[in-house]
């Protein structure tokens, strides 16, 4: 159950780091908005954090974290504010993934 709980967590991460995105390109109201969209993904994102390392080990459960919160921002940078998909960026974001899932693995 803390392992969905984490990975939920990192959709989170996932969703805080777009609002900052979305936020940049904007102005006015809309701006406070996206900056108060970021504020809630955060405090869901480090609550569901806190809670799955009450039983996974804590460096396993905040590399899964934030891996799952890298990976997820690269994809929303390139499908949604339409950065590069470089060879070398897909290459390292394979590796993260790879990385991720042994850390999964080898943890009891």
């Amino acid at each position: 159950m803390n392992w969905i709980l984490l990975i939920i967590g990192g959709l989170f991460e996932v969703a805080f780091a777009s609002c900052l995105g979305k936020a940049k390109e904007t102005n006015g109201t809309e701006m406070y908005l996206w900056y108060g969209g970021f504020l809630i993904a955060l405090t869901i994102s480090m609550a569901l954090l806190i809670k799955a390392t009450q039983t996974l080990p804590i460096g396993t459960a905040y590399a899964v974290w934030t891996g799952i919160g890298a990976v997820g921002s690269v994809l929303v940078g390139i499908f949604v504010f339409k950065e590069p998909a470089t060879f070398w960026r897909i290459f390292f974001i394979t590796t993260l993934i790879a990385s991720i899932v042994g850390l999964k693995f080898v943890s009891n």
